[in-house]
């Protein structure tokens, strides 16, 4: 890895790639912790890609050699984990959460993008936001905050997480298949790289060109949000 991939890849934990590499002969392991990290508590961490590169190398059995739907059974499990840990940790520590000043890895634009999601898809927002990094993090920690209530979130969570982390799985041991594809691995391999790092770049610049979605800067706004959630599901 040259020395611009280590800085623009915060010395490989962005990488899917070096991740596996790190863990070694618990790569599969190191994939499974990671997910459930990345689900609730460390956004930049790569959950597609990595999911993806779990079932890519399932396929050529070599680095994993997990069975593809013991794998699968797995990562969901622990992607269904994290959210449920994710939720405990928003109902306990409640709105104060959300209201922390600017870090390096902590931004309210996050928070603004989370409550307008939440806003506009409603419950079905635990699902979709499986999709969509940074958000998919935040958003379990939102539903907490609004004491969603725990049997419909769970069962959000669960159709959610088992659509992400199995269906993105298949996807990588289904392409690793293709033979144009497998003759060319480390191609693909830069192409996750890049699928890494390009969802963050995104963000940083929309951060920048556009102002804060100001609807949900307040916690009363925040606090609407979540209220008109909870008021859904009586």
């Amino acid at each position: 890895m040259t020395d611009l991939q280590q800085v623009l890849l915060l010395g490989g934990w962005l990488d899917p790639q070096t991740l596996i590499e790190k863990f070694g002969p618990y790569a599969f392991w190191g994939a499974v912790l990671v997910i459930f990290i990345e689900c609730w508590l460390f956004p930049f961490l790569p959950g597609d890609s990595l999911l993806f590169l779990v079932g890519l190398l399932i396929s050529q059995q070599e680095t994993i050699t997990v069975p593809l739907w013991l794998a699968c059974v797995i990562l969901t499990v622990s992607a269904i984990g994290s959210n449920i840990v994710g939720y405990g940790v928003g109902a306990k520590v409640g709105p104060a959460i959300f209201n922390r000043p600017d870090s390096r890895f902590f931004k309210q634009e996050h928070v603004d993008k989370t409550f307008a999601f939440f806003d506009k898809y409603g419950n079905r927002a635990i699902v979709l936001a499986r999709f969509v990094p940074i958000v998919r993090t935040f958003i379990t920690l939102a539903a907490g905050v609004g004491r969603m209530p725990f049997r419909r979130f769970l069962a959000y969570s669960a159709i959610g997480g088992s659509i992400w982390a199995t269906g993105v799985t298949l996807l990588g041991y289904w392409l690793g298949q293709v033979n144009v594809l497998a003759d060319h691995i480390d191609v693909l391999l830069l192409g996750l790289v890049a699928l890494s790092v390009i969802p963050i770049a995104v963000e940083a610049l929309r951060a920048r060109s556009t102002k804060r979605d100001e609807r949900y800067d307040e916690p009363h706004e925040r606090g609407q949000v979540l209220d008109k959630d909870v008021a859904d599901t009586d």
